[in-house]
């Protein structure tokens, strides 16, 4: 008996021993393929800096430049193979351009692993991303646009589908309509920073990706099956901190039974978002059955360490004064954002941004 015993825990420590390096290999190749792809990272933006800095010098035409950088590719291709084409070396020129301290990053990385600090090395690494993420990156033109979607993307480790979509859907621009232009700088340089409900707000939310068509009828009913259908990125167009908590969640009153569309919890406002769909015109009855709502929830699903609820009205169209008369002078945090079923108009949403704003 006393031989099993001492054998099963042998087996046991060996177990333990042998996932403990099976972690460390795992770490270790993760870590020089983060290293590998850092390296690269910093090589293009060197390539990107020696081609500026031969225009500069040189006061390169752009005809001239056009023609160097053919050249330049057909040679370095002969010499290095893949990687240089054209496009390429553009991608280079501009990243360095509008990246223009990534050297100081690359550099401190570099420091980090110098001096083997295995927690700020790993930290320091993220944040360089992926060369595809900065080619993506400097498409942005607004540097302000430019820098929020960077420190998001590091924040939130957004893969290049989920940057691109967010980019599309033009997120900077529908959060910065809402805020003053103090704010707006401080969302360029921090990213979103969730503290108040209105941090968590936008308006429109795009909701692009159920596959709807603009002029199209649709009952709440549809669109709440297609959001729950397509619930992931339901959750990234909500935003930071969202979780899902219920479909058609039922209170009951009086003998009577409510039910509200869909429920969500806020890990930064500790609270609950419910959300109100309606597929035609925001009108004055649907802010009292939120309003009703809410105060269900306060009083019964709050919990003693939580933050009052906070309700959402999702409407097809929306008529900014009565709006304001509608949602205004009450307790309870109320919200009324329109939705669209396609990608905003760019030109649109920047006209009014720079109206607004200035910038």
């Amino acid at each position: 008996m006393a031989k099993k015993q001492l054998s099963k825990s042998k087996n046991t420590n060996y177990g333990l021993l042998l996932n403990r390096i099976g972690e460390i290999i795992v770490g270790a190749r993760r870590h020089v393929v983060r290293t590998i792809d850092t390296a690269q990272v910093f090589a293009y933006w060197q390539i990107g800096m020696a081609i500026v800095r031969h225009e500069q010098q040189g006061k390169v035409r752009a005809a001239y430049g056009q023609q160097t950088l053919i050249r330049l590719s057909q040679d370095l291709i002969n010499r290095f193979g893949r990687g240089f084409s054209i496009d390429n070396l553009q991608n280079m020129r501009k990243i360095y351009i509008s990246f223009p301290k990534l050297f100081k990053i690359y550099e401190t990385v570099s420091r980090k692993l110098r001096h083997g600090k295995e927690f700020k090395k790993y930290e320091t690494l993220s944040r360089i991303l992926s060369w595809s993420h900065y080619c993506e990156l400097q498409k942005e033109e607004n540097k302000f646009a430019r820098s929020f979607y960077e420190r998001e993307t590091i924040e939130n480790n957004w893969s290049v589908r989920e940057l691109k979509r967010q980019m599309n859907s033009m997120l900077f621009e529908r959060l910065a309509l809402s805020l003053n232009k103090k704010k707006v700088l401080s969302l360029a340089k921090k990213g979103q920073v969730i503290v108040t409900p209105e941090d968590s707000i936008k308006d429109p939310y795009v909701l692009e990706f159920l596959g709807l068509k603009e002029n199209s009828i649709y009952t709440e009913t549809q669109l709440e099956q297609a959001l729950i259908d397509k619930l992931q990125i339901f959750l990234l167009e909500l935003g930071k901190g969202f979780t899902f908590v219920a479909r058609q969640k039922r209170i009951t009153i009086a003998n009577r039974h409510y039910h509200i569309d869909l429920v969500f919890y806020n890990r930064f406002l500790k609270c609950f978002v419910l959300v109100d769909l309606k597929s035609g015109e925001l009108d004055h009855a649907d802010f009292g059955q939120m309003n009703f709502y809410l105060n269900y929830f306060k009083n019964n699903e709050k919990g003693i360490d939580e933050n009052d609820p906070i309700g959402l009205i999702l409407c097809a169209k929306k008529d900014e004064v009565f709006a304001k008369y509608v949602l205004g002078g009450v307790n309870n945090k109320i919200f009324a954002s329109k939705y669209r079923l396609t990608l905003p108009s760019e030109k649109t949403l920047h006209s009014q941004l720079m109206l607004k704003h200035k910038i």
